[in-house]
């Protein structure tokens, strides 16, 4: 990230908006909707790159359709106090875990994991306890997503349930 001060004003922050709501509408579209040519927009997008503001553009994927229909948030508890950069290094071993990090309160580490089924689940869940410093763990399973056009729920994505899921 760029370290000098960039000014993020309203038009900033309608682009970036707009981008979050869908990264593949075009310049000559935000422009339109927020009163800027799309040379302009691509101005502004460059520059919330370069500072860091914007940082990449992705497709958000409808879990299931990947065979991922067993969701959980784990808690996970250390021996003594292991570093987050240790954790991190863990995590990082397990394409399973989608977001992992650090929080307040009696856990060290909150993890958001994805497997195929339940035994699938259980794998990973014994795996992370098999490190050397994991004292305990406690699963909350997911059964649904209250907000299902969140990024968490994997919007976004294929239009019905009826759709071809690859295997």
């Amino acid at each position: 990230m760029n370290s000098r001060t960039t000014p993020f004003d309203d038009l900033d922050r309608k682009i970036v908006t707009a981008l979050m709501t869908n990264a593949r509408t075009s310049f000559a579209e935000i422009g339109a909707e927020i009163g800027l040519s799309s040379t302009a927009v691509k101005r502004r997008v460059d520059r919330l790159r370069e500072t860091g503001v914007i940082t990449g553009f992705t497709a958000t994927v409808r879990p299931a359709a990947l065979g991922w229909r067993t969701e959980a948030y784990v808690e996970v508890y250390c021996e003594g106090a292991a570093p987050p950069r240790r954790l991190a290094e863990v995590v990082r071993g397990y394409p399973e875990i989608r977001a992992a990090m650090t929080v307040t309160g009696g856990a060290d580490a909150l993890l958001h994991v994805r497997a195929r089924d339940v035994e699938h689940f259980e794998e990973v869940l014994e795996r992370i306890r098999a490190e050397p410093f994991i004292r305990k763990t406690i699963s909350v399973m997911v059964l649904s997503h209250l907000i299902p056009d969140s990024a968490e729920a994997g919007a976004g994505l294929l239009a019905h349930e009826g759709a071809a899921y690859l295997r």
